[in-house]
């Protein structure tokens, strides 16, 4: 379903030569979910009716500066009932710009957050990997990983994190025993 609603938004702003607007848009309505707890509950709790989601999320585009098309699309799923499933719509709509623009995007986790130089650094040993295609990061910070970091690129992922050498340690001292 997430990749249908992902399609069509494209087709669209692709008709309406809009798709990096409707791309940052979305991006920041993405952001805001993921940094606020209430607002993540309010999207996926099908408690909430969808007149009720329809009147908050009025107030958080305006609140955001979110229009247009991204604005339209996210009150169409809100009120077919979907809102819960936008996250995913996002990620199939930001799969399909890339594609459109030849970049490749990985999903980077990290520890805590990366500076300027450290990104630049990663984005460069991304793209010398991927045949020198430009690439679309999308960060997440996850203190759980303790260190390191975990790369997706298409099906492939590295995962460099502390939290999993220290469970492939704890693992190998219970089969030593």
């Amino acid at each position: 379903m997430a990749g249908r609603y992902g399609n069509a938004l494209f087709e669209l702003a692709l008709d309406n030569k809009a798709t990096d607007a409707v791309k940052t848009d979305l991006d920041r309505f993405d952001a805001l979910i993921a940094d606020n707890a209430d607002l993540n509950r309010m999207v996926r709790s099908p408690v909430f009716g969808a007149d009720e989601q329809l009147k908050a999320l009025g107030a958080i585009l305006e609140k955001a500066g979110i229009s247009g098309l991204a604005a339209n699309f996210l009150r169409v799923i809100t009120a077919n009932r979907r809102l819960f499933a936008v996250r995913e719509m996002i990620r199939a709509y930001r799969t399909l710009v890339a594609r459109h623009k030849g970049e490749v995007i990985a999903e980077v986790t990290v520890a805590e957050p990366l500076n300027d130089k450290n990104a630049d650094a990663l984005k460069g040993a991304l793209k010398s990997v991927t045949g020198g295609k430009d690439i679309d990061m999308n960060v997440k910070v996850d203190p759980a990983i303790i260190g390191g970091l975990i790369v997706k690129v298409g099906s492939r992922m590295v995962d460099s994190s502390l939290r999993t050498k220290l469970n492939a340690i704890k693992f190998a001292m219970k089969e030593a025993r």
